[in-house]
């Protein structure tokens, strides 16, 4: 079959792949635990979902603007000028069909044939494919284990060309669960506004931080308006409010740009699903029920990253792993593991799969098949069987 060049390298998401997978195994009767899922496992708060059953109720089931109702935007830009300290143009917020396709919208707007767009590892599977469907090149930037994977002005300097066109910024990060500072992220800004070059920061998990309690994760809006240089801002409703199914993300941009991201919008999807919105003001309007909900939910992933990191220490001492700062990811490495038979977390996962029932995501999905990615946001009691388990694997592979 001859296929455009547009999707000739594409390949399905690696870490919705691996979640399919799992569920499929279950669903035939296999006793499985999967913690590949990048998404909350609460529910979605009663009166987001009631407001959502009113409005279809009253007829909210019909098309809406392509970026979204005016009064979902202007909800949503409140919120951020609650955060920035300043005014934020309603405006330049588009909403959209979740986060990826904010992320899509941007990075195909912006980037194009002969651009190159800086790709931080590890980076988030979707990344690099969408900047290779805009047919720029995506440009990988490691960073050091030791600082937990964050880059700075040095390596991007290093990895840049005159082609550099954008970076692409993901704080709380998946899959490491490091967080920038905002000295570290006045840093990565100063550079890329002196070479005109676009970050695209990727904000979804900012309300699941660690530090103290209520504070949502250092971003770019925290920053004084006068040390910005060109930015877009990508977060949504689906983390912060286990909204994932509802499929609601936005950004927030020039509004010249913005206009242009309705336009290619309206294109593709129209606008984002009617009774989605509807809930999602609900969520970005009702404040204080809101917040009372992230933070019950933030306290639960608090405690789950402890367990986690507690008896990974217990039961796998001496293996590397970052410490998460936001999200709910664990990521650790595993080569100390490999044989002449398992030489990548590829083939280590699938064993894992296989003889133990336990889902992860190999580091091949984030650009280094050493590592894996497991998710905290399911049970105390899965995460201390899982953990069991792999302990099990790991000492049944040892030699004796």
């Amino acid at each position: 079959m001859h296929l455009s060049e547009n999707v000739s390298t594409l390949k399905p998401s690696a870490t919705m792949a691996v979640s399919s997978l799992a569920k499929r195994l279950a669903s035939e009767g296999r006793d499985i635990l999967n913690l590949s899922a990048g998404e909350p496992d609460f529910d979605t708060p009663g009166f987001v979902c009631d407001a959502a059953i009113d409005g279809i109720k009253a007829g909210a089931t019909r098309y809406t603007p392509p970026a979204g109702t005016p009064q979902l935007r202007k909800a949503i830009a409140a919120r951020l000028a609650e955060r920035a300290g300043r005014e934020i143009d309603w405006e330049g917020v588009v909403v959209t069909a979740g986060a990826k396709q904010a992320l899509f919208n941007a990075i195909f707007t912006l980037f194009g044939p002969g651009d190159e767009v800086l790709i931080l590892s590890p980076y988030w599977t979707t990344y690099p494919a969408l900047v290779s469907l805009a047919r720029a090149e995506p440009v990988v930037v490691e960073g050091d284990a030791t600082n937990d994977f964050k880059v700075g002005p040095a390596e991007l300097e290093a990895a840049s060309t005159g082609r550099t066109r954008g970076v692409v910024l993901n704080s709380p990060s998946n899959p490491t669960g490091a967080v920038y500072t905002s000295a570290e992220l006045a840093a990565i800004v100063a550079w890329a506004k002196e070479r005109d070059v676009w970050i695209l920061s990727d904000e979804i998990y900012r309300s699941i931080y660690y530090g103290s309690e209520g504070v949502a994760a250092p971003g770019l809006l925290d920053l004084p308006e006068s040390a910005l240089g060109p930015y877009v801002l990508i977060d949504g409703a689906s983390k912060c409010f286990a909204m994932t199914g509802w499929r609601i993300g936005f950004t927030y941009a020039p509004r010249e740009l913005s206009n242009k991201f309705a336009a290619l919008q309206s294109q593709m999807t129209s606008n984002p699903t009617t009774p989605s919105q509807v809930a999602s003001l609900a969520a970005y309007t009702q404040v204080e029920a809101a917040d009372a909900a992230v933070a019950e939910m933030v306290r639960a992933f608090k405690r789950r990253r402890d367990l986690v990191t507690t008896r990974m220490r217990e039961l796998l001492p001496g293996v590397e792993f970052v410490d998460p700062v936001g999200a709910f990811y664990l990521y650790f490495r595993v080569d100390s593991f490999f044989d002449d038979e398992v030489t990548g977390a590829t083939a280590w996962c699938s064993k894992l799969l296989e003889e133990q029932g336990v889902a992860l995501v190999p580091g091949a999905a984030f650009g280094d098949d050493r590592w894996v990615r497991m998710s905290f946001a399911t049970s105390d009691d899965v995460l201390e069987e899982a953990l069991a388990r792999i302990a099990a694997g790991v000492a049944a592979a040892s030699p004796s």
